[in-house]
């Protein structure tokens, strides 16, 4: 592991770009991707914290909303202001912030920031070159656009979760909150689309993110069988969804495995061990009865890799070029050679605890415009001096009046 936590020079892809960021669940990600592309991302806090510092797990399994990893990671090289935008003070104060923005992420639901005078129709009149990258459930039109989501919401309803699991059992949740991941990757590339288009046209733009639409999207072969064949494709558990792979037990664990590439040379591997049962008869070179059958070809397999370890089995099948791998765990992740020679995992510096805490990087390299991680998630508030001060000319005296009055 090596260190990325340095300053964020003029050689970053967006150096010299500023972002506010007022997201929750759904957007925190794709501000941090602007973030570590060099853009100073000022993230907008509600007075006493945003409601994520509150999700675990906690540092020392402590509830403290200063130490939620789930924050930290999705908010690592930010600037926190806290500010309470449904304030007149609060507004005031955004506004002259909006005065030196060039992007602005939001994941209220629709109609709330219009409601503030805040929504883009508005601020395009005072700001006419600010991009507007707006994330909700179901989007800014619709009969649902009202309609309140989460990610498990999003997963269910974009057709995501009903082809994950065993065809014997209900649907399966996607682990993680792949829903609001894949929706900031999208508002991260289409706020950078928008930002090409201001350098070329002068304008900004509203930029409407649905995560229903983000999963339906990125339902690749579900979607084009529907489409043309009028297929709906059903669980199959760890089997692919043609039958090219499945996952299977090892000694030590599992592994993927390709069942039909290079059948001849797999059925040879496991007659070799005596393992090959009836797969050796001529019948099964017809691929229409594999597929059929495949049940069957399953537990043969199956018997086989049951005997081998994961790692013996990867080692032999790479000489063959067969394109299997072991299922690791986050323990043989982190260790994981490839990943450690591309220096993929990163030691942030919290010196608030007197420690590092070790990060994922960035699944990219940029050869003239490194990606980096300047500095680890903000306390809350921490740069309210900084920016209020520094920049907008608050003294220390109207900052503690402002923080009184509940405006910051």
């Amino acid at each position: 592991m090596y260190s990325a936590l340095q300053p964020v020079g003029k050689d970053a892809a967006l150096s010299g770009l500023r972002v506010l960021d007022i997201t929750g669940e759904m957007g925190m990600f794709c501000t941090r991707l602007l973030t570590d592309l060099g853009a100073e991302v000022l993230k907008i806090e509600k007075p006493g914290g945003d409601d994520a510092r509150e999700i675990g797990p906690f540092v020392h399994d402590v509830p403290n909303p200063e130490m939620s990893l789930y924050f930290w990671f999705l908010n690592t090289g930010k600037k926190s202001l806290t500010l309470n935008i449904e304030s007149n003070a609060g507004q005031e104060i955004l506004h002259r912030l909006l005065e030196t923005t060039d992007v602005l992420v939001e994941t209220f639901l629709p109609g709330y920031m219009d409601s503030l005078s805040l929504g883009y129709a508005s601020l395009s009149k005072h700001y006419p070159r600010l991009i507007m990258t707006s994330i909700t459930p179901f989007g800014q039109t619709g009969p649902r656009r009202g309609y309140k989501s989460c990610n498990l919401v999003a997963s269910a309803l974009g057709g995501q979760m009903y082809v994950c699991g065993d065809s014997d059992t209900p649907p399966l949740k996607p682990y993680g909150e792949q829903s609001c991941f894949t929706a900031s990757l999208f508002g991260a590339v289409g706020t950078l689309i928008a930002l090409h288009y201001r350098h070329l046209s002068g304008r900004g733009q509203h930029i409407d993110i649905s995560l229903q639409e983000c999963v339906a999207s990125t339902l690749e072969h579900v979607n084009v069988l529907y489409m043309y064949e009028g297929i709906i494709s059903q669980r199959q558990g760890t089997l692919h969804w043609n039958g090219e792979f499945r996952l299977f037990p090892c000694k030590d664990g599992y592994i993927l495995l390709s069942l039909f590439r290079e059948w001849d040379t797999l059925v040879e591997w496991l007659d070799s061990e005596g393992m090959a049962a009836d797969l050796k008869e001529i019948r099964w070179l017809n691929v229409q009865l594999r597929l059929q059958e495949i049940d069957h070809i399953i537990e043969v397999v199956e018997r086989w890799t049951k005997r081998h370890t994961a790692a013996e089995l990867v080692e032999q099948a790479q000489l063959m070029h067969l394109p299997w791998a072991e299922v690791a765990s986050m323990e043989k992740l982190a260790g994981n050679p490839q990943l450690k020679e591309r220096g993929f995992f990163v030691e942030v510096e919290h010196p608030e605890l007197s420690s590092c805490f070790t990060y994922a990087g960035a699944p990219f390299k940029l050869s003239h415009t490194p990606w980096r991680i300047s500095r680890r998630a903000p306390l809350i508030g921490e740069h309210n001096e900084e920016i209020y001060c520094g920049e907008l000319g608050f003294s220390p005296h109207e900052l503690a009046a402002l923080r009184t009055k509940g405006v910051i």
